[in-house]
């Protein structure tokens, strides 16, 4: 097969066009390999909830604002913006106002991000929207496969690393799982004059320190760029949610679970190609995911030197596994969950950079690697996040 395939190096993809998680409804898409996640903030209501007890309560007569920043296009979103606005509905109606205000909810994600499959899991609005303070409490808490949605709902398509909305228009922001993907794949990195040049690799773990620098580098240049937009956006008074992967090491070669996930059979994947002869040594070079796993430290640093926004709690919080199967023995299983979710967060930068067939070859291995070492990946694949909890002054 060699090299004759006709696609393009992620280097020079531009991400905020042509990236996204696996759209559809299929085995390899987010939508049915977000399970982990919907686990993990799930365990972290308690802290989501500290946050909405922050935000400011303004007048009825304002509209209350909520966005979702990295939405993607699973139930997750629905589910965390629903529990987002009936917190709201409580405090307000435990305030004592006799009318609430209209909410509305807006889900950001890029572009090419599949919002027909998102807005297709939205529940039905409330009937006949005039939310006072006789609001049909039963309608709200039904269970979300059956509710009516208290909000108006929209999709806003861009990078959160610019800005999104109009000044001082969002009461709260909400990211989950997002951060932690950066605008771009530092320049440095796929330079081959560069001596940050990652040679011979698709990620940073175990990478050199110059390499993994250009890495932080860029996650903090966006990271500020991130808050310098949000600073605008947001109204005075109000709070912002933020969850991105993390590290328990001080050393940022060793990317924890990003790294068993990413650095270990899937790159071993890409170099059975290599050694078979289905691409090119720098084919599969000019490939790097986009992705840094921070420090709580260089998380902070970025926040206090911007220093539009208070930190209220940032701590490291422990995720647990991303693999949620049924048998934890059955290896196939096990292999099967890996690859998946290997696929439905990078599937469509590997299609972009080799190819539907190359890809399809590619993920074959990295399954069968993962079958062959289950339980390896059951005991040790964790994921650690930051959970960051921001007001705005």
């Amino acid at each position: 097969m060699g090299d004759n395939y006709n696609n393009v190096d992620v280097s020079t993809l531009n991400l905020e066009n042509t990236f996204s998680m696996k759209g559809g409804k299929g085995e390899a898409s987010y939508a049915n390999n977000s399970k982990a996640q919907a686990i993990h903030a799930r365990s972290m209501l308690h802290l989501l909830e500290e946050t909405l007890d922050r935000v400011k309560l303004e007048s009825p007569e304002f509209p209350f604002v909520v966005a979702d920043l990295g939405c993607s296009s699973g139930s997750n979103t629905i589910n965390m913006v629903d529990v987002i606005v009936k917190h709201m509905i409580k405090r307000y109606d435990e305030s004592g106002y006799n009318k609430l205000p209209e909410f509305s909810a807006f889900f950001s994600d890029l572009p090419s991000n599949d919002f027909n499959t998102l807005f297709q899991l939205l529940p039905p609005m409330i009937m006949n929207y005039n939310i006072s303070h006789n609001i049909n409490r039963e309608e709200l808490c039904l269970a979300p496969s059956g509710h009516r949605r208290p909000y108006f709902a929209a999709g806003v398509p861009g990078s959160f690393y610019r800005r999104l909305f109009p000044t001082r228009f969002v009461n709260i922001f909400y990211s989950a799982f997002s951060l932690h993907w950066l605008s771009q794949v530092p320049e440095t990195v796929i330079d081959k004059r560069s001596s940050a040049y990652n040679r011979g690799k698709i990620f940073i773990h175990g990478a050199d320190e110059m390499i993994t620098n250009a890495y932080k580098k860029q996650f903090q240049t966006g990271l500020a760029s991130f808050l310098r937009a949000r600073s605008m956006e947001m109204k005075s008074g109000g709070s912002m949610f933020l969850v991105c992967l993390g590290r328990t090491s001080a050393d940022p070669t060793d990317q924890g679970g990003a790294g068993l996930l990413f650095g270990t059979h899937f790159q071993d994947a890409w170099d059975d190609l290599v050694q078979e002869g289905l691409i090119s040594s720098e084919k599969r070079d000019d490939f790097n995911i986009p992705i840094y796993a921070s420090s709580i430290q260089d998380f902070k640093e970025v926040v206090e030197k911007d220093g539009s926004f208070s930190i209220n709690n940032i701590q490291l919080f422990k995720g647990g596994s991303p693999l949620v199967v049924n048998c934890p023995d059955d290896d196939v299983e096990v292999g099967r969950a890996f690859v998946n979710n290997c696929r439905s967060v990078s599937g469509v930068l590997v299609d972009a950079h080799i190819g539907d067939d190359l890809s399809e070859e590619l993920f074959q291995r990295v399954e069968r690697r993962a079958t062959i070492n289950a339980k390896e990946l059951i005991e040790q694949l964790q994921f650690f996040h930051i959970v960051a909890s921001l007001s705005f002054a």
